[in-house]
């Protein structure tokens, strides 16, 4: 099968450019490239996420969770800077042409898609190693724009949602040893969130022009709290106590839950720091469903520090992240 053959049967039939964002464009898929209209008053906002097998995710995996897996992680940084998604490129490495793999692989794609309101507009296939870049395109208002680098001491650290279901997911994905107790509810809870996260774009739209500094947590909230706290020149006080847990980790035991919230990586929520004055969004915000959870706050100096309840303790180390693979010196 010919690359025009492929894209037409896989993408372009899968009538993805309906999933939302269609009004901005001009000129989709089909075209030596595509076209996108901008209102005077927003920009565009461009973010590029490479996955690669045996880097990013393992090899035993389903091709419709691989592309909603991707998609999503992609999306993820347009809610980080409080933008709305529009489109996204598809550039896609596949060592071989395979009918049921690329079925599959499509029907991942469109439900994200739909899920996250976004259009393919085009992108690129050719033969390699198994190999997925997307590149989302978002729009936002220049003074809405969400950046790492604008937390003010006294500012609150908030996330928008549990931390470490990421890792526990994981866990399940690879098939390791766990605790009896986990039902088996637990384990398909934590399996979605691992394959099929959901990027945070509407939370994403209530903090722009409200929020003061955001990122996503993709690499474990410690790695990702430094990048906001290096990028803003303040320290970070996170009080462990106070880090949100979901029903589905409750059965490890507590330091592996900690290890994971801290450090594991792939969660897609939002990491933000909210000045005081605007304190009263977190009711506005809980009564729309959001849940979000003041975790520390932003404070003179550098570095991020963990508040266990009874002292103070720099973290020197990041939690270093490797995808999917576990590492031998935690």
């Amino acid at each position: 099968m010919g690359e025009f053959e492929l894209i037409g049967r896989y993408f372009r039939s899968m009538e993805l450019g309906n999933a939302g964002g269609s009004e901005h464009v001009t000129l989709g898929i089909g075209d030596d490239a595509a076209l996108i209209s901008m209102a005077p008053d927003k920009q565009l906002v461009v973010s590029t996420d490479t996955v690669v097998l045996g880097t990013h995710f393992p090899p035993d995996y389903i091709p419709a969770n691989l592309a909603y897996r991707a998609l999503a992680a992609a999306v993820s940084d347009l809610a980080a800077m409080g933008a709305r998604p529009l489109s996204f490129t598809l550039a896609l490495t596949l060592p071989e042409v395979d009918e049921t793999w690329l079925q599959s692989f499509a029907q991942g794609l469109t439900d994200a898609a739909r899920d996250h309101r976004i259009s393919l507009i085009g992108g690129d296939t050719t033969r390699g190693p198994l190999n997925i870049n997307v590149t989302v395109l978002g729009e936002v208002r220049p003074r809405n724009v969400v950046r790492r680098g604008d937390a003010q001491p006294g500012d609150l650290l908030c996330v928008g949602g549990p931390l470490g279901d990421g890792g526990g997911g994981l866990a399940v994905v690879l098939g390791e040893s766990m605790p009896s107790s986990v039902s088996d509810a637990a384990r398909d809870y934590l399996f979605q969130r691992f394959w099929r996260p959901l990027a945070q774009c509407e939370l994403g739209l209530e903090l722009a022009g409200v929020a003061s500094a955001g990122l996503d947590v993709s690499d474990g909230l410690i790695a990702d709290a430094r990048h906001l706290a290096e990028a803003s020149g303040v320290a970070l006080h996170i009080r462990l106590a106070d880090l949100p847990c979901s029903a589905a980790l409750q059965a490890w035991p507590e330091a592996q839950r900690m290890e994971w919230m801290l450090g594991g990586g792939d969660d897609y929520v939002l990491l933000f720091t909210l000045p005081v004055a605007s304190i009263r969004c977190l009711e506005v915000w809980a009564s729309q469903g959001f849940d979000v959870t003041v975790i520390g706050e932003a404070v003179v100096g550098s570095g991020i520090w963990l508040d266990d309840g009874q002292e103070l303790k720099e973290k020197v180390q990041p939690a270093g992240y490797q995808h999917f693979q576990r590492k031998s010196n935690d």
